[in-house]
């Protein structure tokens, strides 16, 4: 039976009148309608027209522990009794500190920020400070925030993106100005031949070679086995410092980020999202010589809000939950994730559609498509925009809630009946799209 998204409708229509679009971020002005929501309870959303979904959006992926984890609304409850904010220092800040640096390898020091956005811009000028240059190594696809400087090639289309051999730096916002292509060069992912030949002809000026280990926020794409410790070789060789934008990864893909599952350790690393279960914290995590510029090698940076005891409180609360039983939580996350991502191959494959499950069990994404794999963004052009579009509108019928792009997040809190229920409603999804 085809549900009812009438309230959304209509509290959009009254949002839009004071609220720009009728949503906090473009990113959720998506079809049939961007929903409301009101209650969230484990890995389950309700929506203001009373229907329930088991949900795989997690906030954008924030919600590692599901909704209303008792630890974080404990945590936070306490912190809410008292003060705010103090704009000074409070124990949780070397708390939450202390535990990142146990957790993270390359975490020899940390600064918090509010979004990931505020923690790409502190460790891009950082690496700029330390190595007394202004280039920036970017790849295709690969999202660092929407700041003028770093929203550069993220989602270009294959008509402007320019030669594989020599990509053209595109930016795709209006009012971004243009030169900030400038201080960024762009290379394709995946290809330690297309890193050494920007460093062939450009290392001398790049500060840094930045990344999200793997590819999340373009299709869930891994890195080839020996990438990142090839990148890491060429960095090194040419003075420039590898950083690794964990903001997805970091605390899912395992306890210390993409750095501790593939044993390759950046100079530094951003992380946000899964650090807190769903308040607003992000940070930066590296050696300490970079990160003490801040203080003692004139690198401006600040924040009324950084490291604010709420938001400290949950992620004190997260990391906890997370790291117990040597993380035995998110590793049965994970187990939970592959065995959603095997069942949707399968039914996929029986109703004789072409579709390739990407990513790892906790951060994974669907794509409609013919080639035999995935191995950088430029791959992912070749996507059915309208099956997924029409897949994701489905599933909603069907009461699972996934991302617009195709991604999946899995949460500590998705049970074995979750994953059973998901893959039968991706079944009966798939029937009426063939």
């Amino acid at each position: 039976m085809a549900r009812s998204w009438e309230k959304s409708r209509a509290l959009l229509d009254r949002a839009s009148r004071s609220l720009a679009g009728g949503v906090s971020s473009p990113f959720r002005a998506h079809a049939p309608v961007p929903l409301h929501f009101e209650d969230g309870r484990g890995a389950r959303l309700k929506d203001a027209d009373g229907n329930w979904y088991i949900d795989y959006t997690l906030g954008w992926g924030p919600n590692i522990l599901g909704y209303r984890h008792p630890a974080i609304v404990e945590a936070v409850r306490r912190a809410a009794e008292g003060p705010h904010t103090y704009g000074a220092q409070h124990e949780l800040e070397f708390l939450v500190s202390e535990k990142i640096q146990s957790l993270v390898p390359c975490a020899e020091r940390v600064s918090f920020t509010s979004s990931g956005t505020e923690a790409v811009q502190l460790a891009w000028r950082l690496c700029r400070a330390f190595t007394g240059r202004n280039l920036i190594l970017k790849f295709e696809g690969h999202y660092h925030g929407w700041m003028d400087s770093a929203l550069i090639s993220y989602h270009p289309a294959g008509d402007e993106a320019g030669p594989r051999e020599s990509p053209t730096p595109v930016t795709p916002s209006k009012g971004q100005v243009p030169n900030a292509v400038e201080n960024v060069a762009v290379a394709v992912w995946n290809s330690l031949e297309a890193v050494e030949r920007v460093m062939a002809r450009r290392g001398g000026e790049i500060a840094a070679v930045v990344m999200e280990p793997v590819l999340c926020n373009s299709g869930g794409i891994l890195p080839r086995p020996g990438y990142l410790e090839g990148v890491r070789e060429i960095a090194r060789k040419h003075g420039a410092l590898l950083m690794f934008d964990e903001v997805i990864t970091g605390f899912r893909l395992a306890l210390g980020g993409a750095q501790q599952h593939y044993g390759v350790v950046p100079d530094i690393s951003t992380f946000g999202k899964a650090v807190a279960g769903g308040l607003a914290l992000s940070g930066v995590a590296g050696r300490a010589k970079i990160l003490e510029l801040t203080i003692h090698g004139g690198v401006v940076f600040g924040g009324s809000f950084n490291g604010n005891p709420i938001v400290l409180a949950g992620s004190h609360a997260t990391l906890e939950v997370l790291s117990a039983n040597d993380g035995a939580a998110l590793n049965r996350a994970h187990r939970v994730g592959q065995s959603i991502m095997e069942g949707i191959r399968e039914v996929a494959r029986r109703r004789g559609l072409p579709l390739l499950v990407t990513g790892f069990g906790t951060a994974f994404a669907v794509h409609f498509t013919r080639n035999p794999e995935l191995v950088e963004y430029r791959d992912t052009l070749a996507d059915d925009a309208e099956m997924l579009r029409r897949l994701v509108i489905s599933l909603l019928e069907e009461g699972v809630y996934i991302l617009p792009d195709g991604r999946l997040y899995v949460s500590v809190v998705h049970s074995d009946e979750d994953a059973k229920e998901t893959i039968a409603a991706f079944d009966r999804a798939f029937a009426r799209l063939t």
